[in-house]
Order: C-alpha cells, then structure tokens, then sequence
C-alpha cells in the first residue's frame, strides 16, 4: 500500500551526483567499472527478451557502448540498482522522445519477486516530475510479462492501449501493452500517500 512506501531522498556526491536512496536501494549513474556485473546479470535470455533495445547474447561492448551513451546524455536519468552494495538491475528514463520519456528496467533472475523494480521505479519516477518539467510518462511491458505490468498499475500508470514493437533479442516484432502516468495523477498519489503517513 502507499502508507508503507519509502520516500525516495537525493543526495548529491561529488564524485557520483544524482545518488537515489530507498529503504532498501541506492540507485547510481553506472560506470565502466559496472560493465561486468551489468552484462553477466542481462546476458540471460529471460531478461533480455523483454527489453527492446538489448540484442542477446550481450557482451561487455554493449555495456560499456551503453554507459558511454547515456554519460553522453544531457539529461542522464539512467541508474544502476543496488542492494546491499551489489549490482542487481537498471532503471531509467529514455528521452529520445522528448515530448514521450519513458520510464524503463529490469532486474536479473535471482531478484526478481522482491519488490526491487517497484521500489527503484517509484524512486526515479519522483526524481524525473520534480526535477524536469514534464506533463507525463510513458512506459511499455511485452503482453506476456504480467509482472511488468503489474509494477507499473502500482506506480499509478494506467493502461493506453497495445502496440507492436521489435525486439533485438528475439529479432522479431510482439505486442506491448503501453501505459501513461500524467503528472497529476503522480501527484494526486504522492499527497495521498503523505496524508495517510501522517494519520499512522
């Protein structure tokens, strides 16, 4: 429920700004020194073949020509997800479509059922409408991935219809449910959460 989510706090460090922090999580810009962990967690089919954009297998080029990139970025909104000082996913916002930012992640096997993208997610998404001036967010989950789907109905998205989209992994196109969270009901949902903490 929301009365037991955390709120997420921004700390900003020298050496690696834009630090989220959750009860369980520390979320981070990603670094050469991730491109190990990074690929051993994504090079498995079960992840990869729910992400658009990440070709399997994947090598450690792909992870480092993915951290150049988003190190590149003006609006470098990309995080790795932490637990316990281990690298256990990424979450992010893409921005190639100005006008669309998408909220994106994805977590490795043995992480899964731990309610870790939910928390990761809910972080970045308070991060992106506090500090850019943006009227909603997009987001997308492959029909047969319930459980993206379901972490995005308990961040607030709600469903917009279904679209077909390529995947490099599997080299082919599949449907996409497609969701939108409006920066209205994002805050509609951080004031009724903040009013029921009080109540406790």
């Amino acid at each position: 429920m929301l009365q037991d989510i955390p709120t997420p706090t921004l700390a900003l460090q020298e050496a690696r700004p834009f630090v989220l922090e959750t009860e369980r999580l520390l979320l981070r810009r990603p670094t050469l020194a991730d491109v190990k962990a990074i690929t051993t967690l994504i090079n498995d089919l079960r992840v990869s073949i729910n992400l658009r954009r990440v070709p399997h297998p994947y090598f450690e080029e792909h992870a480092i020509a993915f951290i150049r990139a988003k190190a590149d970025e003006p609006r470098n909104t990309s995080f790795l997800i932490e637990c316990e000082s281990a690298a256990i996913g990424i979450v992010g916002v893409d921005w190639s479509e100005p006008d669309a930012p998408e909220l994106g992640y994805w977590l490795g096997v043995d992480h899964w059922g731990k309610g870790f993208a939910t928390e990761a997610a809910r972080a970045v998404i308070d991060f992106t409408f506090e500090e850019f001036e943006i009227e909603h967010l997009c987001a997308g989950a492959r029909v047969t991935n319930p459980s993206s789907r379901n972490i995005l109905e308990k961040c607030g998205f709600q469903w917009i219809g279904v679209e077909l989209h390529r995947f490099e992994a599997l080299g082919s196109s599949t449907p996409v449910d497609r969701f939108r969270l409006s920066r209205g009901v994002w805050a509609s949902l951080k004031n009724w959460g903040s009013s029921t903490k009080r109540e406790r």
